[in-house]
């Protein structure tokens, strides 16, 4: 019998996301007309996922577990447990995200301010821009999941 009361990660269209360990997204919802993306990001218990940094204005919900952002040197620097909402600017400090001990939830809205501004940007130890992530390449994705 379903808990009625509680989050059903099996009913999401998980994909993983390429290039990057420990995560899979679902993009619920692209609008075109206000450049919002509505995407569901899961993160691995006890991991941390690639070093980036947020280029784009971002809101954040917990959805499930315990969201745990850690410093470029992997030190855990804050925890959000489930229920957390946090709305947030553009970040130039560069950060790992990661699921406490389980794996955790969390319904992320991204606001950019064009198509093709990163919204993300994925770096390497030596804190370079690898590779970025816009607002186009999230709706292509959205659009190929349909």
């Amino acid at each position: 019998m379903t808990d009625l009361n509680s989050f059903d990660e099996k009913k999401v269209n998980w994909q993983e996301l390429p290039g990057v360990d420990h995560t899979w997204l679902s993009i619920l919802n692209v609008d075109d007309n206000a450049k919002v993306v509505d995407v569901l990001f899961k993160f691995s218990a006890n991991e941390q996922i690639v070093l980036h940094r947020h280029t784009a204005n971002f809101n954040t919900f917990v959805v499930k577990g315990e969201h745990r952002i850690y410093n470029p040197e992997g030190e855990l620097k804050e925890i959000r447990p489930i229920g957390t909402y946090k709305a947030s600017l553009p970040d130039i400090e560069p950060h790992r995200e990661g699921g406490g001990d389980e794996d955790v939830i969390i319904l992320f809205s991204l606001r950019p301010y064009n198509n093709t501004d990163p919204i993300y940007e994925i770096l390497d130890g030596n804190h370079e821009v690898e590779s970025t992530m816009t607002f186009d390449d999230l709706k292509e994705m959205y659009e190929a999941a349909a």
